[in-house]
């Protein structure tokens, strides 16, 4: 394993530990070049299927391009990176359980529209406008509205009783 800081070969595992409930391995590493230390996640390399893109090119599908939206849509939101990682982990394990060797780039889009949408509103519609690709503020305006419709169909959770300041137990 390369050293992400003197990019040396020379390194050791000082520690490995199951992570993500038994799927990775997470290992702290000592560099014997820079003394430094650094930690690598090794998973299972499990066949994915290839992504068909709208314009018909195929390429293989990566998890970083979902985290990295999902991160883009959330931000400065309050939604933890674990739980963008376990999005993730959702989203691929859902298309993995699948097997399928292709699926089309759409699909995946959706995937992460549905849990975005159970995650963080904001998020989802910030997502949404550019997966989307709203072509003006009417059509913006109409996911809103159904959006809207939606949270006020769910039954909100009761709030305790106050009394004298202080709940009820």
């Amino acid at each position: 394993m390369r050293c992400p800081f003197c990019h040396g070969l020379e390194n050791r595992v000082v520690d490995s530990r199951l992570a993500k409930e038994g799927d990775v391995i997470r290992r702290r590493r000592h560099c014997g070049g820079c003394t430094r230390r650094f930690t690598t996640y090794e998973r299972v390399d499990e066949v994915l299927p290839m992504v068909v893109k709208k314009d018909g090119r195929r390429e293989p599908f990566d998890r970083q391009k979902i985290a990295s939206g999902l991160k883009r849509a959330c931000e400065k939101r309050p939604v933890s990176i674990d739980a963008i990682e376990a999005v993730v982990d959702t989203i691929e394990r859902q298309l993995q359980e699948r097997g399928e060797r292709e699926l089309e780039s759409r699909e995946i889009g959706e995937a992460v529209m549905r849990e975005l949408h159970a995650l963080d509103a904001v998020a989802y519609v910030r997502f949404a406008s550019v997966y989307r690709s709203f072509r003006d503020v009417h059509e913006f305006m109409r996911e809103l509205e159904d959006l809207i419709a939606e949270r006020r169909r769910k039954p909100r959770p009761r709030r305790a009783a106050r009394q004298g300041g202080r709940r009820r137990v």
